[in-house]
């Protein structure tokens, strides 16, 4: 007889443990089980570049000890990895052979590092970074290198190459793209990062591709695109994430880039939820169907999945997808909140920048309302501005204050708002 759960979470991250949270304000007595394929307790992917430098410990990652797990009456289950679901009797099955009957499922399986089809990558020494061991490993194999070879300028790929940076390594960072960071920030903003960068001795390779990694007597020898190659005794690949589906296979639960959820968080097979990193919902913007991999988003929409699992009539629907980045840099600090990146047609931006104090900011507004805002060496709330996103805040007298003190500006709207 296969065991039975009321409330099968799969994952343990942002999304899944604000499910717990939210489901158990409505069902405390109701038998949650969550299973992850990790062998650690919660922990937040955002924290492993401390992990890597060594900034914090291990223990400092965890988003939750095991005592609050026991407090809130979960059966929290390591080294358990899902590899396939049997919807029409709701059993759930794991790598280890074992299953569970489950009455309400959370999938919050987060997603994995792409691994580029380049021809040689299966021969060379690679990192990635996603999980705690990951960051383990990666840091002991710094402490090590004399030169290194980063595969793709985004948030990970950055914050890794500062590490490098930080120990020393001779750091080149290889980015197909015209510019670093180019999800988060325009061209003009992504220029201070690389600026930055260099100043501190990495070399930013833009535009450029790798065709071929050949092994070598110290690392890997990285071919790029133009002819030029570099040697790397530490190659680390960082070139996104997407989610790991398979399991989902002959299951009825609709899958596009992600498992396709409505503003429940709920998958296409009843009792079948989807959250976070996995979770493909509805954008603020467009309403369109989206992957928006990013911390808020994964515990706004774990909170909605964990009161609608529960069937609290309190509930709130999910209000869609709003991107919001923060990312620090040799001591700097850019904020992206909103459609800034790529703003939608008939959309106006207001510019000021500074270069000598090493200052942006960038507004977007249409027909007065704010649709994305950019700073570097700003200082902004970028959850208040999140709020004045999403609640259409006609901000149609204040361009010129945002723009002149934006964090002033902001509160003071939002305190308007909350009265």
């Amino acid at each position: 007889m296969t065991e039975r759960t009321d409330y099968l979470i799969v994952g343990s991250s942002h999304a899944a443990l604000e499910a717990l949270a939210a489901l158990r304000m409505h069902d405390p007595v109701g038998r949650v089980t969550m299973a992850t394929r990790d062998r650690h307790l919660p922990y937040s992917p955002t924290l492993l570049p401390y992990l890597v430098s060594g900034r914090i410990a291990p223990q400092r990652a965890w988003l939750r000890d095991a005592a609050y797990l026991d407090a809130q009456r979960v059966d929290y289950r390591t080294e358990m990895t899902l590899v396939g679901l049997d919807t029409a009797r709701s059993v759930a099955h794991f790598a280890d052979g074992s299953a569970l009957d489950y009455g309400k499922l959370l999938l919050a399986t987060g997603a994995a590092p792409v691994i580029p089809q380049i021809p040689g990558i299966d021969t060379v020494q690679r990192h990635v970074l996603r999980t705690v061991d990951d960051a383990l490993r990666l840091g002991r194999a710094i402490a090590g290198a004399r030169s290194a070879v980063v595969l793709g300028g985004g948030l990970v790929g950055m914050h890794a190459a500062e590490n490098l940076v930080a120990a020393g390594v001779q750091v080149s960072v290889v980015e197909m793209h015209a510019a670093v960071l180019g999800g988060y920030l325009d061209a003009r903003a992504a220029a201070f990062v690389e600026r930055a960068f260099r100043a501190h001795g990495a070399r930013i390779l833009t535009g450029r591709r790798v065709v071929e990694l050949v092994p070598s007597a110290t690392g890997a020898h990285v071919v790029l695109d133009d002819g030029s190659a570099l040697d790397a005794e530490l190659l680390l690949v960082a070139a996104g994430v997407k989610p790991e589906l398979d399991y989902l296979r002959a299951t009825g639960v609709e899958v596009d880039a992600g498992v396709v959820v409505d503003d429940t968080m709920r998958s296409s097979v009843a009792n079948v939820w989807a959250a976070g990193d996995c979770a493909q919902a509805r954008d603020f913007y467009t309403g369109a169907k989206v992957l928006n991999a990013i911390l808020p988003d994964a515990a706004e929409q774990g909170r909605v999945a964990g009161t609608a699992m529960a069937g609290d009539p309190r509930g709130k629907p999910y209000g869609g997808a709003v991107p919001l980045n923060t990312y620090r840099f040799f001591g700097r600090h850019a904020v992206s909140v909103g459609r800034c990146a790529a703003p939608g047609p008939g959309a106006v931006e207001e510019l000021r920048i500074d270069d000598g104090a090493s200052r942006y900011l960038r507004v977007v507004f249409d027909e007065g309302r704010l649709q994305g805002i950019a700073g570097i060496g700003e200082a902004f709330d970028g959850g208040v501005m999140r709020q004045l996103i999403v609640r259409k805040t006609d901000l149609s007298g204040s361009v010129e204050r945002l723009l002149a003190d934006p964090r002033a500006t902001g509160r003071e709207l939002m305190n308007r708002l909350w009265r």
